[in-house]
This record gives structure tokens, sequence and C-alpha cells, in this order.
């Protein structure tokens, strides 16, 4: 007897279609899997027989043959046994056969006692699954909401037998269904507000012109002076994601298995390895070229603290992500494109001791220790970071808020302000592949952010003055666009270019 069920596979964050074929034999009692299979669906054998038997069923005793279609595809992972085990059933006669087996695609892990454990990756199968045409699709239920947003009808199952019952038509024998799409967030408020941070009105500027195109962020200044504390509330003050940047997200997150509750993210992910971090966690690899940290912040946040102490060879991988939005993982099994469209912010102290440049505390580091600690960021990588800004120590009048001190703007006005001019970008570009300034090709810089003859002196001096390369002035021009947008301003004027300039000051920070 032959069964063939539908199933998925997954290759990155993207799905592909996989026919599990199972054929029973006479002959001694054997189980053989081929179409490359790795270790978990090898070991599923064991998993299926064992979840049969407790649903109620009967093992068959004979030659099985399991072939996982397409043969030339490595098949990884565990979600392939509840395919398996429906496929054992219905080519032993225990499950009647019919159209189901064309109408939905399988997915799901099994516990020894028949129960279905939820499994990574199901957003991008259901995507898959719906552009090939099911009507519907079989997962735990805990993936269940996974599926519904894609718009595929999602039937949620705690076990075998309830899938099987359901199947063959049992009375009273029902799975939850789901053909809407549940978000994970309503969203609770906002724990750390932009209000909470005193002082530091140039660093909150850069950090509000970052959010409003899109710019890197590199902040240098000595410990305690808010670094940290402005990085983790740049989330705050970004715009809400869009349907489309959800999904995307959501799809990240699920191939990955970091999601911990329902249905689409809401929130813009903020991500913040430690600076042991390896080059493949921070822009993917291993041997089944997974996503790393750049990938999972992807429209969102991504803090690299302690820049300095983090490897020279996982600093130097992260120019193509800041400069393409995007990561190729190349292995010698497989290449995989991962999006990687984030916000950098970048904290390191002015030197291996922290205290250059500190009013009151003396640095005793040496010139040349300054500069080897300093050499660890290498010139190109700092290209690529458009807002560069010191952050200076804080006066105790301003942390104890005695004396006159301005009013703190909290989050919600920042983001006002940020969405506004976010939206002056999506209209200004509607017919392009980009959304943000920062995003802006070389070949249209010109046409979006012209200047006029003034314009052009005031830059031409600042790049001889600071040696700037052509990198640095292309960003410098992306950054004095967002800054005229936030302005309301149709035109790059002379007043935005010199703002522009003024956050390219690592040249100043050097010894």
């Amino acid at each position: 007897m032959l069964a063939r069920i539908s199933s998925c596979g997954l290759r990155g964050i993207e799905g592909y279609p996989v026919a599990v074929e199972l054929d029973l034999a006479n002959g001694l009692p054997g189980f053989s899997t081929v179409g490359l299979p790795d270790a978990a669906v090898r070991e599923s054998r064991e998993r299926v027989g064992a979840a049969v038997r407790n649903s109620g069923y009967q093992f068959p005793q004979r030659r099985i043959t399991l072939n996982l279609a397409p043969a030339q595809a490595r098949k990884e992972g565990s979600h392939y046994d509840l395919p398996i085990a429906l496929a054992v059933l219905a080519a032993s006669g225990q499950l009647p056969g019919g159209e189901w087996t064309e109408r939905y695609c399988f997915v799901g892990e099994l516990a020894l006692d028949g129960s279905l454990r939820p499994v990574r990756g199901v957003l991008a199968m259901a995507s898959q699954a719906k552009s090939q045409g099911f009507s519907g699709m079989v997962v735990p239920r805990d993936n269940a909401a996974e599926v519904a947003a894609t718009g595929l009808a999602a039937y949620g199952a705690g076990a075998l037998r309830e899938v099987a019952e359901f199947l063959a038509g049992a009375p009273h024998a029902s799975l939850s269904v789901s053909c809407v799409a549940q978000s994970d967030d309503n969203p609770e408020p906002q724990a750390l507000d932009f209000g909470d941070v005193r002082g530091q009105l140039l660093a909150k500027r850069a950090l509000e012109i970052a959010a409003a195109g899109g710019h890197h962020v590199l902040l240098v200044g000595p410990p305690g002076a808010g670094k940290s504390m402005l990085a983790r509330r740049l989330p705050s003050i970004l715009p809400e994601l869009t349907p489309g940047e959800a999904l995307e997200v959501t799809r990240i997150h699920s191939a990955c298995q970091v999601r911990r509750r329902e249905g689409l993210v809401v929130r813009r992910p903020f991500r913040a390895p430690h600076h042991s971090a390896s080059q493949a966690a921070l822009v993917g690899g291993g041997p089944a070229a997974r996503p790393g940290e750049v990938s999972l912040a992807h429209g969102g946040v991504l803090f690299l603290d302690e820049l300095a102490e983090f490897g020279r060879c996982a600093l130097e991988a992260m120019r193509q992500p800041l400069e393409d939005a995007k990561v190729v993982v190349a292995r010698a099994r497989d290449t995989v494109e991962y999006p990687a469209c984030f916000t950098l912010v970048a904290a390191t102290n002015p030197c291996p001791c922290g205290w250059r440049g500190h009013p009151r505390r003396p640095c005793v580091c040496t010139p040349p220790a300054v500069a080897k600690y300093l050499a660890r960021l290498s010139g190109p990588l700092l290209d690529r970071i458009d807002v560069q800004v010191e952050v200076s120590a804080l006066p105790f009048e301003t942390w104890a808020g005695t004396g006159a001190v301005l009013r703190e703007e909290s989050s919600a006005e920042v983001r006002s302000r940020v969405t506004a001019a976010r939206l002056r970008q999506r209209q200004r570009f509607a017919s392009a592949d980009f959304a943000v300034n920062a995003l802006i090709p070389a070949q249209e810089l010109r046409r979006h952010c012209a200047l006029d003859a003034a314009g052009l002196r005031l830059l031409e001096g600042a790049a001889r003055k600071l040696g700037l390369s052509a990198r640095s002035l292309d960003r410098v021009l992306r950054v004095a666009r967002t800054i005229a947008d936030m302005e309301g301003a149709g035109f790059v004027a002379v007043r935005h270019l010199a703002e522009a300039m003024q956050y390219r000051g690592w040249d100043r920070l050097q010894p």
C-alpha cells in the first residue's frame, strides 16, 4: 500500500513543498527513510511508532519505506512527524483516503503519547502552502495563529488522534479553526520612555534623526554617560510596524524559534548581543546557514554595546548588512539570503579606561594605547555609520534635576515627529523599492538630495578639512535629507547640511 501526504520544508526563512511518500511491503519489519533526511527526521520513526501505538492505533509490522520528495533537497527538523504518522495510518488502512490528502498540508512534531508540539518556521511554510493552492493547513494548536496570519485556514490540533478522527469524518470530531490573524500584542505601555533620560540633548537629537531616516548611530562617551539608556529607548520612538513589516519580522522570528507568544509581532525588535558574540552569531551561519542577530533585528534596532570589544572579524562581517540591508550567508551545503534592514546603535568608550575627555576624572591611557583601542574600529566600518556623536558626562545638577532644567520630552511626543517624517519619505519613495532616506541608492541621491551652490561649497570645504570619503559624503546627504523632512522642507538647505556634517565627529575623537 502506498500513501502520499503533503507537507513543507524550511530553507532559511522560505518554505518549499515536500511530499511525504510511504510504502508498506511484505518482508521483515523495518523502517527506511530516504530523501536526504537529517538526524531529527531519521529519529522520527521512533517518535511516530510510539505516538501511533499510544494513540490507540496499530503500527504495522511490515517493511516500511519512507521517501521525502524532492530527494535532492536536505530535510531538517521534527515537523515531518505528523505527516509521516498520517501516511502510516493511511497506508495501513486505519485511516481512509480521500480528498484530504490533496486539500490540506500537514506539519507538526509528535510526542510519544501522541500529542502535538509546536515547531519553528510555520509562518514561512504556511505562505508556501497558500501559494500551492491548499485550502487549509493542519498544525499544532500553538502554531495556528501563525498560519492564520497568512490568510490560510488554520486547523489547530492537540494530538494525533484528533487529526485522524477529523480526517476520517468521525461524529463530533473537529479541530479548532482560525481564519483571522491574531496579534501577539495587546500592547502594554512602553516600560522605557525617552522622558527618563535627563540632559544629553545632542544625543537625543541624533537618535531622533536616526529614527526618522533609518540611519545607523555611534555613541562615544565615558562609562555612565547614558549611552545604553539612550539606545534601549530608541524603539519607543520608532513608528509602528506596517502589516507587511510585521509579517516579515514574524516569519524570521518563527524560523529561528525565538517567539514565545502567538500571532504577529507588532513591536519592533530590539536585539543586544554580548560583545563575545561570534561572526556566525552576528550575521548568520553555522552548518545550516541560520540567520544571525542582524536578521533577528530586521525592522528594529540592533544594539552593539562596547563596540570596540567585539571581535574584528565579526565587526567586519557587518559591512554588507549595513550597506545593503541584507546578508548573504554562504556555506558549503547552501547559500541563503536573509533580510537585515535594521537600525544599528553602537556604543563605545573613547579609550581603554573610558575616561578620556572627562572633565573631572583623568585618563590613564597612553596615546599608543588609545590609538590601538580605537583602531579596532576600521575606517570602512565607521564610514557606514551615518551619525556619530559624542555623549558627554552628565553633570550632577542635571542628574538631580536641580536648577533650571528643560522639560524632557516623552517618547510619544518624539514618535509623532518621527512618524510624520517617515510618512513624507513613504510618499516620496512610493514607486521605489526602499522607504527611508538611509537606503537611497547612490545613483538617486542627486535627485532626492539636490544642493544649491552654497551647499556644494559647504560640503566641499568639509570634505577637504575632514578627509571625508565618497561614501561618507553620500551619507551626509542622506542625513541632511532626513533633517529637511523633519522640518517639512521640500529641499536640502545649507542649515540641514551643516547639522548633518556635525554628526561626522569621529575624526575629532581620534588621538
